[in-house]
């Protein structure tokens, strides 16, 4: 018995990641658990005759998607609390970046933050998605970063 307990106490503590959530969670976590679902689906979907930069496309909406949901329950609607909100920015349920240039005058629609970066077009320019549809050439477009057709605030 004795050698027992100098055993226990010699043993080290297990460790757990057990993550507590905040109050309202259980009326997010449907549709959270949804939309990762459609993530996992979408990265391991084939992407035979699709061009390279297609593949992304359909990760690039699911996540602008969650990314929205969690921003206009807490802004729009007031549904979350600032606690259960700042949970899912943390845990990486919503891209806080993205969600930063949503609250900024101009961005209100941004699809993602490649479109507005100007390292990552020709001319040092934004995307052609962030361009407004009446001052557009061609009225249909695809962005080539994420496949939005237009998300100019003024459209």
């Amino acid at each position: 018995m004795e050698g027992e307990r100098e055993l226990v106490s010699i043993m080290p503590k297990v460790k757990t990641n057990r993550v507590k959530y905040p109050e309202g969670w259980e009326l997010i976590e449907p549709t959270i658990h949804e939309l990762q679902a459609k993530m996992r689906e979408a990265e391991n979907d084939p992407h035979d005759g699709k061009r390279k930069c297609e593949t992304l496309w359909p990760i690039f909406k699911i996540a602008h998607q969650q990314s929205r949901y969690i921003f206009d329950l807490y802004h729009r609607r007031k549904e979350i609390s600032k606690e259960l909100y700042e949970f899912c920015l943390d845990q990486g349920y919503a891209d806080r970046n993205l969600i930063a240039k949503w609250k900024k005058p101009g961005y209100e629609r941004l699809c993602c933050l490649r479109c507005m970066q100007p390292r990552d077009h020709n001319y040092q320019t934004t995307c052609v998605c962030r361009v407004p549809k009446h001052l557009r050439e061609e009225k249909v477009i695809e962005c080539v970063h994420c496949g939005c057709g237009g998300c100019a605030s003024g459209d």
